[in-house]
């Protein structure tokens, strides 16, 4: 029987360490499969607001849990050439012993490439040098020597001795919802897809789409986790929904967060239920943002109430 994941997506701003890791410490003991950060240099569009880097975040938490899976969605490519980021990888995935989720998209906050001086090409190149990435990190993975030669990275015998403890690789996630590019990369490349809050509101062309891009290579869509991201509003009491749906519009109400085309809100029961009939659409995998940030009360009732049904 296929397990349903649940993970909780924790955006590192505007919280101190100690909160955080309380919290991924929490949904570790609560028996939540993953925690999620994102990877920017700043907290997108609030340049003012301090944030933690993802990927430090995630190598601090890896000793300090035991069981969840830690990872981003998604890492900006451009950020670390795939050489370092793969040796980068497996070390962690060292560290946490077969822990790390590894995402990985094309970057979607353009803002900062300008700010900091990174290149930032059109979205075509940045595709195909995620492609290539997506090559060279499984190449350095997996074998002792790796000669690459592609229009973006090119490896010349390239040594690797020490190696990740997921075989072939850490599990590879790639997020994004473009059928043009992204789709095929995530059917050549991914272990997972994660249709991102934005997305939502056209869940089931995306699902269909991305059944497609399997089919385009003569890959099995099983063979693939169909996972998501969603705001969740999980009420104690009916009486709660307008003040909690106050709360949850301020924080996640732009369109991009698709809180009303498909965030999970209600009642235990009701969270259930929406959540059900993602999984008979053939999700499997759910990243979540708590609209109370994650607030410890939300954690336990969501692994008490609505995880149980899953399992």
């Amino acid at each position: 029987m296929t397990r349903i994941e649940f993970g909780v997506y924790l955006p590192q701003l505007q919280a101190d360490f100690e909160s955080i890791r309380d919290r991924v410490q929490l949904a570790d003991q609560l028996g939540y499969d993953t925690a999620w950060f994102y990877d920017h240099l700043y907290p997108p569009h609030l340049p003012d607001i301090p944030g933690f880097d993802g990927w430090t975040l995630v190598s601090a938490l890896a000793v300090l849990t035991k069981e969840i899976r830690l990872g981003q969605l998604v890492l900006c490519n451009a950020f670390r050439h795939p050489s370092v980021l793969a040796k980068m990888a497996i070390t962690l995935d060292v560290i946490s012993e077969g822990r790390l989720e590894l995402g990985l998209g094309t970057g979607s906050y353009l803002e900062e490439f300008a700010e900091f001086g990174l290149p930032c090409p059109d979205i075509a190149t940045r595709s195909d040098q995620l492609d290539e990435a997506c090559e060279v990190i499984k190449l350095l993975c997996t074998q002792a020597r790796s000669t690459y030669e592609g229009r973006h990275y090119r490896l010349r015998d390239a040594p690797t001795a020490l190696f990740p403890i997921q075989k072939p690789t850490p599990r590879i996630v790639i997020g994004g919802g473009g059928e043009r590019r992204t789709l095929p990369l995530v059917a050549r490349h991914a272990d997972v897809w994660n249709c991102p809050t934005y997305s939502l509101g056209e869940i089931v062309p995306k699902l269909e789409a991305m059944r497609r891009a399997c089919d385009a290579i003569a890959r099995d869509p099983e063979s693939l986790v169909f996972g998501q991201q969603a705001v969740v509003v999980l009420l104690e009491e009916e009486e709660d929904r307008d003040r909690e749906l106050e709360i949850a519009l301020r924080r996640f109400g732009g369109e991009g967060w698709g809180l009303e085309a498909g965030g999970f809100i209600g009642t235990s029961t009701e969270v259930t239920d929406q959540i059900r009939e993602r999984v008979e659409l053939g999700f499997t995998q759910f990243a979540l943002f708590f609209h109370d940030r994650a607030d410890p009360k939300s954690l336990e009732r969501f692994a008490r109430e609505v995880i149980p049904a899953f399992r």
